[in-house]
């Protein structure tokens, strides 16, 4: 299953992609302030041209896994993609991976934000393969 993952931020929203097995991660690109009208058509073109079953949006929990205010936003992101797309979007938890991203030696010359969508698919995928859909 090819799917899609979103690192929403209101500046900059990294954006990844699957292999069509569903095995690979790659990041795709960024866009900036996907809040606003441009910007989300923007987003919705990105995703569209990758043609996914699905898009996963990282949920940024705290530590704890509580919901604070970035998460709340982030549900209502997930929301409002939900009403643009013809695919599911779901919300998954992305603790960690923009501190991921920025360790990551290898691609360097990517945006950190597409970087960090390559790392919220990547954990997506791994654990969607141990069958936890």
């Amino acid at each position: 299953m090819k799917v899609v993952a979103v690192d929403y931020g209101s500046a900059r929203t990294g954006v990844a992609a699957s292999d069509p097995t569903g095995t690979l991660a790659r990041p795709v690109g960024v866009v900036e302030r996907v809040r606003t009208e441009a910007g989300m058509e923007q987003l919705v073109e990105l995703i569209s041209g990758e043609s996914p079953e699905r898009v996963v949006v990282g949920v940024p929990l705290t530590l704890r896994g509580e919901r604070g205010d970035q998460a709340l936003e982030t549900e209502r992101f997930v929301e409002e993609l939900s009403r643009v797309l013809d695919v599911p979007v779901e919300g998954f938890d992305e603790r960690f991976t923009t501190d991921l991203a920025e360790q990551d030696p290898g691609s360097r010359n990517l945006p950190a934000d597409a970087r960090a969508a390559a790392h919220l698919l990547t954990s997506y995928l791994a654990w969607s393969s141990r069958g936890a859909e």
